[in-house]
C-alpha cells in the first residue's frame, strides 16, 4: 500500500484545516464596530450615532415602513347605528379586515350591550351592525370589495 492510498488520520487533517483556515474560537460575536464596542451588546444594524444625517434618514425609513405596514389599502367606515370610526380593508367577499380603536371599540352600541350583560366583547366575532354599515359603503362604492391597495411588501 502506497502512502497515496493509505486512510488520513483525523488528527492530521483537522490540524491542516485548522492551518489552513485558521482557528475561529469566536466566530459568532459581532466586531466592535458593529457593537459600539461596549461588551455584550448587539444589533442587526448600526444606530449610525457618529451620523445624525444618516440616522435621521433611517427614522423617517422606518417610520414610513411601519405607516405602510399598518394602513396599506384601510379606508375609513363609519357605523350607520352608532357611528363609530372603525379602518377596513376588503380582502374579499369573504374577508374584512376591520381595526377598531379603543374609543370605537368603547363606544359601539352592539358591544356595550354584551358588556352589560356580563359578557366579553373581546370574545365577539364582530358587530353585525358595523357588518350592514360595511356593506351599505361597499355597495355605494366607498369601499372597494376586492382591495386594489398593492401589499405592502418591500416595495
Amino acid at each position: 500500500m502506497t502512502p497515496r492510498d493509505q486512510t488520513p488520520d483525523v488528527d492530521d487533517l483537522a490540524r491542516s484545516m485548522l492551518e489552513l483556515l485558521g482557528v475561529h474560537e469566536h466566530e459568532h460575536d459581532e466586531p466592535p464596530e458593529h457593537n459600539g464596542g461596549v461588551p455584550g451588546s448587539w444589533s442587526k444594524a448600526p444606530d449610525f450615532a457618529s451620523d445624525p444625517q444618516r440616522a435621521a434618514a433611517l427614522h423617517e425609513a422606518t417610520r414610513q415602513d411601519r405607516e405602510r405596514y399598518l394602513t396599506a389599502g384601510l379606508a375609513d367606515i363609519d357605523c350607520r347605528y352608532c357611528h363609530i370610526a372603525v379602518k377596513v380593508k376588503k380582502l374579499g367577499a369573504a374577508h374584512t379586515a376591520v381595526q377598531w380603536s379603543s374609543e370605537s371599540q368603547q363606544r359601539c352600541a352592539y358591544f356595550a350591550e354584551i358588556r352589560e350583560a356580563g359578557g366579553s366583547s373581546a370574545r365577539t366575532r364582530s358587530c353585525p351592525r358595523l357588518s350592514d354599515s360595511i356593506k351599505h359603503a361597499v355597495a355605494e362604492g366607498c369601499l372597494e370589495e376586492y382591495s386594489s391597495a398593492p401589499a405592502p411588501g418591500d416595495g
